[in-house]
């Protein structure tokens, strides 16, 4: 069934730093072929990948620091300030690094870091890489990735109850009022949200990663199994590109658009 009546977007989120903490936004700007402002613009280098910042690529998730791998990083929180590049990383409420990534001493202070607190998970030299406007995704094209809160609770039914956070999906919008599952229809459909119109492009089929608890750093769930148990799949979510540019919020009333006339 697909989803035919509006929902509302109850939270965006961005990702600057792959694998490390979300950071809320209550507005943000969509432009065509994009992701949302600096969403996974950096990633942590585990081992050397071949990437190669001048001619940036696509690089499949295990070849960085990831939660679906390494769930230590949830116990970092960390915070990316857009006007002077600084990521700001604290554990257990204390700074523990704090450096503009655009320089080479800054970078290098975030490696030192990584080095220290986590040699028994590196494959080698923690490396921070960025590339222009690249994105580190877990898919090769920019996308903005959708979750539907109905579909978490239908998640939490499977699982006897148990509560589900959904920031365990790292998406980067997240809506209420669309019945369970019915966005796994939308393949291929256009939402509407003011200005902005995004197409779905794709489900996304869930790795190890929901499994970390964002708040204890804890692999204390067994989702995809339980996905593929109940419903024979492991998708939750959808991943969109956006096709016109607009201004998204919170609150913000979102759509499927129905098709033209011809």
């Amino acid at each position: 069934m697909i989803a035919s009546q509006t929902a509302e977007i109850t939270g965006l989120y961005r990702y600057p730093i792959k694998g490390l903490t979300p950071e809320s936004l209550p507005r943000v700007p969509l432009r065509i072929g994009q992701t949302l402002p600096a969403d996974r613009r950096y990633a942590i280098e585990n081992g050397p990948s071949g990437f190669d910042p001048e001619a940036p690529a696509w690089k499949p998730k295990i070849q960085f620091l990831m939660l679906a791998r390494n769930e230590r990083l949830a116990s970092l929180d960390s915070r990316f300030e857009d006007a002077t590049n600084r990521l700001t990383i604290r554990k257990d409420g204390q700074i523990v690094a704090s450096c503009d990534l655009e320089t080479t001493a800054g970078r290098a202070a975030i490696e030192d870091y990584f080095t220290e607190n986590f040699q028994p998970e590196l494959k080698g030299p923690p490396k921070v890489l960025s590339g222009r406007d690249h994105s580190f995704s877990d898919v090769a094209r920019k996308v903005v990735s959708i979750i539907n809160l109905g579909s978490v609770r239908a998640i939490e039914t499977m699982l006897g109850g148990t509560a589900v956070n959904p920031l365990r999906f790292r998406a980067n919008l997240y809506v209420k009022g669309w019945p369970a599952w019915s966005e796994l229809d939308l393949v291929g459909e256009t939402l509407a949200i003011g200005e902005a119109r995004l197409k779905v492009v794709k489900r996304i089929v869930r790795c190890p990663a929901v499994n970390v608890d964002p708040e204890t750093a804890q692999r204390d769930l067994e989702i995809p199994p339980t996905l593929s148990r109940n419903l024979g799949h492991m998708d939750c979510g959808i991943y969109a590109e956006v096709i016109a540019d607009g201004d998204i919020g919170v609150g913000d009333a979102i759509a499927v658009e129905a098709p033209k006339l011809v």
